[in-house]
């Protein structure tokens, strides 16, 4: 059901600047009008009025933003509409209001199709973006990535891709794209990429630290609309850092805390401990992490078997692994998950995971009018109590099932 202009939500507020205890958001149609303490609420807002049974002991979130997620509820992003549909809804209702759709590593067709797919979704305003994990990925730290998909970089396959994005109507659909930086040809791709206003990423690499250093850089320095480089699933699908051999996690955590580069981090229990990630927060800052999922088909779904870009995926517990081999093959919770688990297990601030899993992803790949809860931005709330429990979602000024405060 779409709100009427005007409508008051009151309560604890976290903004892209602060915790507000005594917090108001003001929703315009599909737009948030004002978003403040309630003594600063505006005049012309003074007789906005709450939803039926609202209270104020609840806590208001901006909608969350998932820059790598492969899928979710049984559906999966690629060929099938239906499919990537259901992910989609699965997401949305769970509180991330905004995602990239993210392919895995497969032949050419597939990806092709993957793309026209999901550009449509879209230009349909259903999906934020698509990330390409690959296939221009390191055969040594492929992950979950079918080897028998992985290549060099391939420059007409990229071209292939963009236009096949143009074709389904969403020309500047694709977002980010992963890329191991000692594939033949790589030291061309950031520059190719940024051109077509795509965030080249580092990541699924087996490279020394030099030669990650100056991929970051080229990433840098080929950034679309002035943006950072980017760093995929950082400490996953690399090489451990070691005093000797430094690898591509120095380079990330360098680049990182200059400034240069934003770090994608797991933050779901199963593949970073939670050392490692309050270790990562304290060195580069909320402003230098995404928080993402890397959820695939099970999230929100029983144990079993499920597949990752082709192949089977057994999930026990929360970790998913590949049938072959002992790989973890993406996650299974959700972006509020990991907002939880950061805070509750890893000791984050509210403040700084919610900050990593909305205005950080939505800044680095320039996502407009989504990434935090401030006037002119769509109306995408999601809204929990104090143990960060869901208690609704709307997305652009629409509650997105019934809902009970």
């Amino acid at each position: 059901m779409r709100t009427n202009a005007g409508v008051l939500l009151t309560g604890r507020l976290v903004t892209p600047l602060a915790v507000i205890n005594a917090g108001a958001v003001v929703l315009d149609g599909d737009r948030i009008a004002f978003a403040g303490g309630v003594s600063e609420l505006p005049q012309q807002w003074r007789d906005a009025q709450p939803p039926t049974g609202w209270t104020s002991r609840l806590t208001l979130l901006p909608g969350l933003v998932d820059v790598h997620c492969h899928g979710g509820a049984g559906g999966e992003f690629g060929p099938d509409a239906a499919s990537a549909r259901v992910a989609i809804d699965h997401h949305h209702r769970s509180g991330t209001t905004s995602l990239l759709g993210s392919l895995a590593s497969n032949t050419r067709g597939a990806l092709v199709d993957g793309v026209t797919t999901c550009a449509a979704l879209v230009a349909q305003g259903d999906l934020a973006g698509i990330h390409l994990e690959g296939p221009f990925l390191s055969m040594e730290r492929r992950g979950a990535q079918n080897p028998a998909a992985l290549c060099d970089v391939d420059v007409a396959l990229v071209e292939a891709l963009v236009e096949a994005a143009t074709a389904a109507g969403a020309p500047e659909a694709i977002a980010q794209m992963t890329f191991a930086p000692e594939r033949p040809g790589a030291a061309d791709l950031p520059a190719l990429l940024g051109s077509h206003g795509i965030v080249a990423a580092v990541g699924h690499t087996a490279c020394d630290a030099e030669t990650a250093r100056a991929a970051l850089r080229a990433s840098l320095d080929a950034a679309p609309r002035g943006g950072r480089s980017l760093v995929t699933h950082v400490f996953n699908g690399m090489p451990p850092l070691h005093h000797r051999t430094p690898g591509p996690v120095s380079a990330a955590l360098a680049a990182a805390a200059r400034g240069e580069a934003v770090l994608e981090v797991i933050g779901d229990g199963v593949h970073l401990a939670p050392a490692t990630v309050r270790m990562l927060f304290d060195l580069v800052g909320a402003q230098g992490i995404c928080l993402i999922t890397d959820a695939m088909a099970a999230s929100g779904m029983p144990d079993g078997s499920y597949t990752l870009g082709g192949q089977e995926v057994i999930v026990s517990g929360r970790t998913a692994r590949l049938a072959e081999g002992d790989s973890i093959a993406g996650g299974v919770a959700t972006m509020l998950d990991v907002v939880r688990w950061c805070v509750q297990s890893a000791g984050v601030s509210l403040l700084d995971a919610v900050t990593a899993a909305s205005s950080t992803p939505s800044r680095t790949l320039a996502l407009a009018g989504i990434g935090g809860l401030r006037a002119g931005n769509l109306a995408d709330v999601v809204v929990v109590d104090d143990q960060l429990s869901l208690h609704a979602v709307m997305r652009r000024g629409e509650w997105l099932f019934d809902v009970i405060f």
